[in-house]
């Protein structure tokens, strides 16, 4: 029998993104970011004035950071450790909305902190490419991780069968944010999310 697969997001599930974000904006833009004020879009302020900054400079802003500031992103306490059990039982593939470009990067910097997955780029909902990844590798049970609702979404509509479980590692965003319609589960920590996982891909739990 094929073994279970994880398919896990990286931001603010691996590696804290949010509040590196953040310094670099101040720092480097004189722009606040404050997730708890509402989401990506409107949660970018200019420190002079206030004023909200306008939607397509908040995307450029969101890749420039990606393009030259991955060093600067951490670990999720508890997740090597929890990738490590896990991986003891099923496959593990990172999928991230990073563009092909950037996967090299993405890889080099996960071995930093000693994750070394199947790294699988991704623009766009994740449902159709987990469908895909799922079937390459054969398993028979599956649990994705994310912190947006909304890959949530189009993985309950491409692959069903599959558990879903919301995780926002960054406390801030966590409180601001409510628990993902299309999840089974919401659990923002490792250390409580691993038995979860383990039982759905044991078939422990359903």
């Amino acid at each position: 029998m094929n073994r279970p697969i994880l398919i896990t997001d990286c931001d603010e599930v691996l590696l804290h993104m949010v509040r590196h974000f953040s310094g670099w904006l101040e720092e480097e833009h004189a722009i606040l970011f404050r997730p708890e004020e509402g989401d990506m879009a409107g949660a970018l302020k200019f420190r002079d004035g206030g004023e909200r900054v306008p939607s397509e400079r908040v995307w450029e802003l969101l890749w420039g950071f990606f393009e030259t500031e991955m060093h600067r992103q951490t670990i999720v306490p508890g997740a090597v450790e929890a990738l490590g059990t896990i991986g003891e039982k099923a496959d593990i593939v990172v999928l991230t909305n990073l563009g092909e470009e950037s996967r090299d990067g993405r890889i080099e910097q996960l071995a930093r902190f000693g994750i070394a997955h199947e790294v699988v780029c991704n623009r766009g909902g994740k449902g159709e490419p987990l469908k895909s990844i799922i079937a390459r590798h054969g398993a028979g049970r599956s649990v994705f991780v994310d912190d947006l609702a909304v890959h949530h979404a189009s993985v309950a509509k491409h692959s069903p069968d599959t558990f879903r479980l919301h995780m926002i590692a960054e406390p801030t965003l966590a409180a601001a944010t409510a628990p993902a319609e299309h999840a089974h589960a919401r659990i923002d920590d490792w250390a409580s999310a691993t038995p979860w996982i383990l039982e759905r891909l044991e078939g422990r739990a359903s």
